[in-house]
């Protein structure tokens, strides 16, 4: 019997792509899956609320689905959906609910293919959700470890979406590494907010990769913040087989009376310490981070320093975007900047990060890269990422397969042979 297709597309983070492949490996019991935009009977849309754009990209998706097929059964859950339902009612959505109970989801489409449920499920979880398993559409193999977040960052909803800090019990995700070691030359660890893990169950995010040195993996780790890098997290980095010294470590602002107003726990110095101890160890080792450009109360003078910081700690690459208010949050209730001021900031922090990342590019070229090879275009140009997450191209790739490669110059964005 020829399965009918379901599409899992997601919008946002790391861990909504792993919620979606947790989906995408119940649903493949019932269905011919895909994570991409294509012909199908049905679609789910894993929604992202993290700012205002995020969440018009995830209603926009309706749209596009219907332009594919007028006749498809939509169902939407997520953190978008989650905030407010409403802006996915329309015709073609025939479920919706939040962030929790995508498991559920997954398991009632396999029962029924008629499932067209209208009520929804927008309770927030207050123990770790385990799923059974994952299916994995690319080269690179995410596993959560961690659900929800205790910070409350003043411009931030997600606390309010996906609920308090939880952790994943060590032995399942040894267990689900298990199977991915078997077919993924790649982990990342991803979370909420990684940082968190262990909080609640006496047990550290340094503990926890201490219990991978024993696989043959190469080894990546989510965004982190400052207040856990210390010797103890390093050492354990240093006792893998393969890590990956690509750092992200969480900025928002090189600002110190802007951090306190993010609600943000450390100082730039602070985060300065931190970096310099990264580079202890890691002397090539990439340092990413995000930068909020146009928070509510920032001043020209502290967004000048929010520049000069960046330039000061050396990025490798910065994710910086423009504040989005969010409504129900602290700062949701200050008064935006206008907007010629936001764009002309999200510009210019834009001229430091590329200043930057070509900086670092430059550094690389000449020195021997481990490549894991992921896409090929149609001219046979693979492409793939560094350890330090330099993407490389190269005609000798080979998908899913890491190859060292001696960069010699830039090429688009990033380096080649």
């Amino acid at each position: 019997m020829i399965k009918k297709k379901i599409v899992v597309y997601t919008h946002g983070c790391k861990v909504n792509q792993y919620d979606s492949d947790a989906m995408l490996k119940i649903l493949q019991q019932a269905f011919d899956v895909s994570d991409e935009l294509e012909m199908a009977e049905q679609y789910i849309i894993n929604t992202c609320a993290v700012t205002a754009e995020a969440e018009r990209k995830s209603r926009q998706t309706v749209t596009k689905i219907l332009k594919i097929n007028s006749d498809a059964k939509i169902y939407v859950c997520g953190c978008a959906s989650q905030r407010d339902a409403m802006q996915f009612e329309r015709d073609g959505v025939v479920y919706v609910s939040g962030t929790d109970g995508k498991i559920a989801l997954a398991k009632a489409l396999v029962s029924s293919e008629e499932f067209d449920k209208k009520a929804s499920n927008f309770s927030i979880g207050k123990e770790y959700e385990e799923n059974e398993g994952v299916l994995s559409l690319r080269t690179r193999h995410y596993i959560k470890v961690q659900e929800g977040c205790n910070n409350f960052c003043s411009y931030c909803i997600i606390p309010y979406l996906r609920g308090r800090s939880r952790s994943r019990n060590i032995d399942n995700i040894k267990k689900e590494l298990d199977e991915a070691v078997k077919v993924a030359k790649e982990i990342v660890l991803t979370g909420i907010n990684l940082s968190a893990y262990g909080l609640d169950n006496g047990s550290s995010i340094a503990e926890l990769i201490s219990e991978l040195k024993d696989y043959d993996a190469r080894f990546r780790l989510g965004s982190l913040e400052v207040g856990v890098m210390d010797k103890v997290l390093l050492d354990a980095t240093k006792a893998l087989k393969d890590f990956c010294p690509h750092f992200h470590l969480s900025l928002q602002s090189g600002d110190d009376v802007t951090l306190k107003k993010m609600n943000r726990h450390y100082t730039t110095e602070d985060y300065a310490r931190a970096v310099d101890l990264i580079r202890e160890y890691y002397p090539n080792g990439a340092i990413t981070t995000d930068i909020i450009v146009g928070f509510p109360t920032e001043t020209e003078e502290q967004f000048e320093g929010s520049k000069a910081f960046a330039r000061k700690i050396k990025f490798s690459d910065i994710h910086c975007f423009p504040y989005s208010s969010r409504n129900g949050t602290v700062a949701g209730k200050l008064h935006t900047l206008d907007k010629a001021t936001m764009d002309r900031r999200t510009k210019e922090m834009g001229e430091v990060k590329r200043e930057l990342v070509n900086d670092y590019l430059t550094a690389q070229i000449g020195v021997p890269l481990n490549v894991l090879f992921e896409t090929v275009d149609k001219d046979g140009i693979w492409c793939g990422h560094t350890e330090n997450y330099v993407k490389v191209y190269s005609k000798n790739g080979e998908k899913n397969t890491i190859k060292t490669v001696v960069p010699a110059r830039l090429y688009l964005d990033g380096l080649c042979e």
